[in-house]
């Protein structure tokens, strides 16, 4: 007869031990280990890296593909720069900043109290149609206007 009292439980010897290590070994099933998520956020991170690299790659190519238009701003803010303006007709390029743009300016007074208007028109060398067409009035009370010329449009 062993020596077991009716309200224990009777168990061999090296049951308890199996008991134990099987609660171990089903905890360590149903977690990641470190590995296994050093493994996932390597793969993570350069799944990232490579999706940055190509939509870099492919907003540096639209940029160059990119055609850059002049406006007429840059002319205009060199005639509002000027003290005094001269009634008559003006033309220039942009030298190397724009290559193959030019534009031309016609300038004279509206109103007798120094009040004047600057039509300027920027061309692309080879296309007929401007590039842009901008007209800006400036108060220029110190400017006098050419002669045999109407100060009213």
């Amino acid at each position: 007869m062993s020596g077991c009292l009716p309200h224990d439980e009777c168990r061999a010897p090296g049951r308890a031990s199996e008991q134990t290590s099987g609660r171990a070994s089903r905890r360590s099933q149903t977690a990641f280990s470190l590995l296994e998520v050093m493994i996932a956020s390597g793969i993570f991170f350069m799944t990232v890296f490579a999706i940055l690299a190509m939509v870099s790659s492919v907003l540096r190519n639209a940029r160059s593909l990119r055609r850059v238009e002049l406006d007429a701003g840059m002319v205009a803010a060199q005639a509002c720069n000027t003290n005094k303006l001269t009634e008559g007709t003006d033309s220039g390029d942009f030298g190397n900043l724009y290559p193959g743009y030019s534009w031309q300016t016609d300038t004279y007074e509206v109103e007798t109290n120094g009040l004047w208007k600057v039509d300027i028109v920027v061309h692309r060398h080879g296309i007929s149609q401007p590039v842009d067409l901008m007209s800006i009035y400036l108060y220029r009370p110190e400017s006098q206007s050419g002669f045999g010329r109407s100060t009213f449009r």
